[in-house]
């Protein structure tokens, strides 16, 4: 069996920024551990696959280890692959997924996401993520994932935690962010995600944790649209708009390759 791959650049201007993702558009889906091993081949954070549906596409995202019920970047990747190659002429997708239903439109030279909110709630800082920072967080809240606020951007910058001890955590993944004051910044907020539980240390850039973020950040500055920076090492620029019960999530997409499986 012979399948068309695509990687591509999400949240990004150019090639190698941003965050890689794989993407497979399927006809029909394959078994769950064959995409799971495509999946761990691939070795990238998410790998995507896609099929039709009457309305769209439904999507599944794969970690090298573990599906997934949301993943904002290689949405966004799989839209570019969609635009480009499979619905030119089409302006917006419909995705069905674990999580509900997933917007993605043309915006001009950018991609727009339309991804359910997902509010945190304030909770105790766990002991795991207080050993593996070693950082005193300002705050700690939950929701799909632990969402860890500091005190200034250089400490989220300079954070290097214990991967082993954030792998226990019951979540998917820890959120670290600061308000982001610098007299010379255009951006609102940083952060970094880290998910070591799911064979992912530190994530580039991560659209889905927006759905945490934003609804935290726009209470806290009072204003509805945001503009954000993962400070991975690759590095990537996100702007959003809270909307109450959704979030939009806006960026570039840039193809890297185009290739062949052979399984």
């Amino acid at each position: 069996m012979k399948l068309t791959i695509y990687q591509v650049d999400a949240f990004a201007n150019k090639v190698f920024e941003g965050n890689p993702a794989a993407i497979c558009p399927l006809q029909e889906w394959l078994a769950d551990d064959v995409m799971q091993n495509i999946a761990a081949e691939n070795n990238l954070s998410e790998t995507a696959f896609f099929v039709p549906t009457d309305t769209g596409y439904h999507i599944r995202w794969f970690t090298p280890v573990h599906e997934v019920d949301l993943c904002g970047h290689a949405t966004l990747a799989a839209a570019q692959v969609i635009f480009k190659h499979i619905e030119k002429k089409k302006n917006k997708i419909h995705f069905q997924s674990k999580s509900g239903i997933l917007l993605v439109a043309k915006n001009v030279d950018r991609l727009d996401m339309d991804f359910p909110s997902q509010p945190p709630a304030s909770c105790v800082t766990p002991q795991p993520i207080a050993v593996a920072f070693g950082i005193m967080a300002l705050e700690c809240l939950e929701s799909e994932d632990y969402i860890v606020v500091f005190d200034s951007v250089e400490a989220v910058k300079n954070a290097s935690p214990d991967m082993s001890i954030l792998s226990q955590l019951n979540l998917r993944g820890v959120v670290i962010t600061a308000h982001d004051t610098r007299a010379d910044s255009k951006f609102d907020f940083v952060s970094r995600f880290f998910a070591p539980k799911y064979g992912i240390n530190e994530d580039p850039v991560t659209g889905s944790s927006f759905t945490q973020l934003i609804p935290y950040w726009s209470e806290k500055l009072s204003k509805n649209i945001l503009s954000a920076k993962q400070i991975s090492r690759r590095g990537g620029e996100v702007v959003c708009e809270y909307k109450g019960d959704r979030v939009k999530i806006s960026g570039k997409a840039v193809q890297y390759l185009m290739g062949e499986i052979e399984i």
